[in-house]
Formats: C-alpha cells, sequence, structure tokens
C-alpha cells in the first residue's frame, strides 16, 4: 500500500460522575486502525475544583501505552482521547495527543484529526503575539487560536466559532474544558465525526465502530461546519458561519475507515464491494479466481468476485503478529518485509489464473512483490485491479499522499505501471464511478481529478 492511516479521536461525558477513562481506552482501541503512533487520555472531574484535570500520553499503541493502573489513576468524568499518525510534524512524544493548554482563563484538551492548509500564516501570526510552540503539529494552532479568541468571548464555543472563521482545511475536533465536551467537523466534512449516547452520557469520535465499542447507540453524524456542546445543561449546536459545499474524504470509504463502519449515511462496507462490482464492470477478466490484498483489498475483491460470477478466495495469509515495518533501504528488505507480513496460500493459487485486488498504488514496491510472490507459487496470470484511480496530486487535508514526485501514476501511463509491477492487466477505478459507491454523497476526490474543494489549490 503506502498510505498512512490518519488520527482518531473520541471524547465522553459522564454526567452521573463515573470515570471516563476506560471508556476512552476502548473508544481508542477500535480505533487503532486510524493511528498507531502515539495515543492519549485527557480527563476532567466534573464534580472536582475547576481545571482538576488528568493526562496521560506516549508513543505506541493503546494497550502498550494504557495499563490498569495507569487508567485507575485517569480520575475525571469528562474526557477525550487521541490515536495518531503523522500527517505533519513528527512522530514524537511532544507531537503525541491530547493537547493540553493552560490560558488566562483556564484549561482546556484538544485532539485533532486532519491538517489545516494555513498553518504556517497563523503560526507566524501567533509568535508575533509572544505565543511559544511546544509541537510541531497544526493542533498547537487550533488550541493556540481558540485560547486566544477565549480571552474575549463569553464561553468556549463562542471562542471555537471565532477560531473557525481562522482556520482553514479539514479537522474532526473533540475538546474538553473543565464542564464542557465539544465536538466541531470543518465546513465541508472532509473528516468524518459522529455523535452517540449511552445511557445519560454522550459521545462523540471519529467513526461509530466505537460506539458499539462501548455499548453506545449512534444518534448521527455531527454536521459539516457543525459544533455540538455537551453539559451537564444539554446538548446544544452552533454552526460555523459560510455556504461552503460539503466534501466528503472518499478514502475514508476506499481504505482508512473501518469495514463495520458508517460515515454520513453511507457502510463502508457496501461501498468497498460496489467499488469491486464497478471495477468488474469496467475491467472484466478471463481467470479463474478472484482474491484481494488484506485487508483493505478483501472485501472490494469479493464485490468484483460477485459481479463477475468468479470465484473468490482467500491467496494470502496476514501474520497480524508483526509489528509495523517501515520503508527499507534495499529491494531484498523490502521483498522480505512483504514475505514477513503476507504468505502465498500456495494451494489455492497454483495453476491459476488470479484477480488480484488493492485498494491503491502508490510507489509500486509492494503491489509488485506480491505480484512475484504469486507467481512464484506457481499462479498463471495476475490481473490486477485497483479499487482507487491512479494517485496523481498530493493531498493537503489529512492523508499522507507524498509529493507528486513520490507518486508513481503521476509520471508514468497505466501500461507502464503494468510493466513495472509485471501484471498481466491493470485496471483501476475510474474517477467517474466514485459517486456511485458512496450513493451520490459529494467528495473530496482531489488527489484523483485535481479538483481541490479549497479554491487556493490547484497543481499544474
Amino acid at each position: 500500500m503506502g498510505i498512512k492511516e490518519e488520527c482518531g479521536v473520541f471524547g465522553i461525558f459522564n454526567p452521573n460522575g463515573e470515570d471516563a477513562a476506560s471508556s476512552i481506552y476502548y473508544g481508542l482501541s477500535s480505533l487503532q486502525h486510524r493511528g498507531q503512533e502515539s495515543c492519549g487520555i485527557a480527563v476532567f472531574d466534573t464534580n472536582g475544583s475547576k481545571g482538576n484535570m488528568s493526562v496521560h500520553k506516549g508513543m505506541g499503541l493503546v494497550n502498550d501505552v494504557f495499563k490498569e493502573d495507569t487508567l485507575k489513576g485517569l480520575h475525571g468524568n469528562l474526557g477525550i482521547g487521541h490515536v495518531r499518525y503523522s500527517t505533519t510534524g513528527d512522530a514524537t512524544p511532544d507531537n503525541a495527543q491530547p493537547l493540553v493548554l493552560n490560558y488566562i482563563k483556564g484549561t482546556l484538551a484538544l485532539a485533532h484529526n486532519g491538517n489545516l492548509v494555513n498553518t504556517e500564516e497563523l503560526r507566524k501570526e501567533l509568535a508575533r503575539t509572544g505565543a511559544i510552540f511546544r509541537t510541531t503539529t497544526d493542533s498547537e494552532i487550533i488550541a493556540y487560536e481558540i485560547a486566544r479568541a477565549r480571552v474575549s468571548t463569553s464561553s468556549v464555543e463562542e471562542a471555537i466559532l471565532q477560531a473557525a472563521s481562522r482556520i482553514i482545511g479539514a479537522y474532526g475536533l473533540v475538546i474538553a474544558s473543565p464542564r464542557k465536551l465539544i465536538g466541531a467537523r470543518d465546513p465541508l466534512g472532509i473528516r468524518p465525526l459522529c455523535l452517540g449516547k449511552r445511557d445519560d452520557s454522550y459521545i462523540i469520535a471519529s467513526e461509530n465502530c466505537a460506539l458499539t465499542a462501548i455499548g453506545a447507540q449512534f444518534v448521527r453524524d455531527i454536521c459539516p461546519g457543525e459544533i455540538v456542546t455537551i453539559s451537564r445543561n444539554g446538548i446544544s449546536s452552533n454552526f460555523i458561519s459560510g455556504n461552503a459545499a460539503p466534501a466528503h474524504c472518499i478514502f475514508e470509504y476506499i481504505y482508512f475507515a473501518r469495514l463495520d463502519s458508517t460515515l454520513d449515511g453511507v457502510s463502508v462496507y457496501e461501498s468497498r464491494k460496489k467499488a469491486g462490482a464497478a471495477l468488474a464492470k469496467a475491467y472484466p477478466a478471463e481467470a479463474d479466481l478472484v482474491t484481494g490484498v488484506p485487508d483493505s483489498g478483501i472485501t472490494a475483491a469479493q464485490g468484483y468476485a460477485e459481479e463477475a460470477s468468479l470465484p473468490f478466495g482467500l491467496a494470502f495469509y496476514k501474520n497480524s503478529y508483526v509489528g509495523r515495518t517501515f520503508i527499507k533501504p534495499t529491494q531484498k528488505e523490502r521483498e522480505d518485509s512483504v514475505r514477513l507480513k503476507l504468505s502465498v496460500l500456495e494451494d489455492t493459487v497454483k495453476g491459476k489464473d488470479i484477480v488480484l485486488v488493492d485498494d491503491s498504488i502508490v510507489r509500486g514496491t509492494t503491489i509488485a512483490n506480491l505480484i512475484y510472490l504469486l507467481k512464484q507459487a506457481g499462479a498463471g496470470k495476475v490481473h490486477v485491479r485497483i479499487s482507487s484511480p491512479p494517485f496523481l496530486y498530493p493531498c493537503y487535508f489529512g492523508t499522507d499522499v507524498p509529493s507528486r514526485h513520490l507518486l508513481l501514476a503521476a509520471s508514468h501511463s497505466t501500461e507502464e505501471i503494468r510493466q513495472l509491477i509485471e501484471a498481466d492487466s491493470l485496471g483501476y477505478m475510474r474517477v467517474e464511478d466514485l459517486p456511485s459507491i458512496v450513493n451520490g454523497l459529494p467528495l473530496c476526490k482531489a488527489c484523483f481529478d485535481n479538483n481541490y474543494p479549497l479554491p487556493i489549490f490547484h497543481i499544474s
């Protein structure tokens, strides 16, 4: 693959006084697919003295950073959590979230999924006011903007509205103040955010799979541009001014979101099956078996097989106990890392022509190695089908699509890529088919077609 997950956010307010940390822990565990570099939890005790906050964060997976004793030490009934993959800022302990900011009117904790596009402009302006930056993230910029606005506003919500008028980009935010849990979604709805309820408690999360993990019910998606405030007085909403047209990130459906999630009314599972079916219609192949690259290619492969009336089977065993394998400097090391994670089920593929479905091609190294492994195991022809269009342009909104010169499709035709990866045929999802897999939901698909939802961008 090559494209990395984004981040995941989770927040909960238990008005009955029950500690929130364990619920946040399970919520973050269910969002682990969105980030594996660092994680953190911050909680407030709304029944205690104002500003009584506990926080713990660290590098690694949720179950490595948080042990039972750690969770027991986090006392507070209102809290937020974060799992991180760095799309801006280095992967260091200082950049782990939630970010905690003490300012003239109190304390707030913030967790952010997404990217701003005017970070440097805001950073320079804030530096002139004396702001001292402790991280390299745009999340800190958002926190400072809220704190700066809070000095002259009557509520945190008003400060967030004022800050939102200055920040440009994609964000799903959860913010905890000593008395309130607040969620905010960017006006384009690029990053997902939803609202849930369990008994008297309200939850805000990146995906509704996190609600299921703690036994909560999905209430609704938070609207693009909406700011939801939860307190002992109940729940209320404000909206960021403007008339931006929604543009939901297509890659949430193709790859990022968990298979059992539903985002903005669209099932991730069904969207991936539809993607496979669209591929089968556009690029049929004579084959004996359809298979997918674990994990994100599997469901699209099932959709392809059903539409093409071909058998579906698993051709790879995935070793789930192998940690993350980083980019290797030599071809041999790259091949070894693929073999470590995936091994071919030889009896499944031997003597068969294969349709191999994956979610994307970035540099082409991984898919080339998998084709080699299949043919080494005795497969005949390998027809590659990709459930996204060719990556041609970078993403500025929180998806780690690299700069254009690193994108294979930006400098090679489909036929050239087919030859490079040594596939017998290659077919990509057509851009015009993308809306059909998400029931016509308005999309951001700029990494494929250069049509960015913010007019300041256009890549020539």
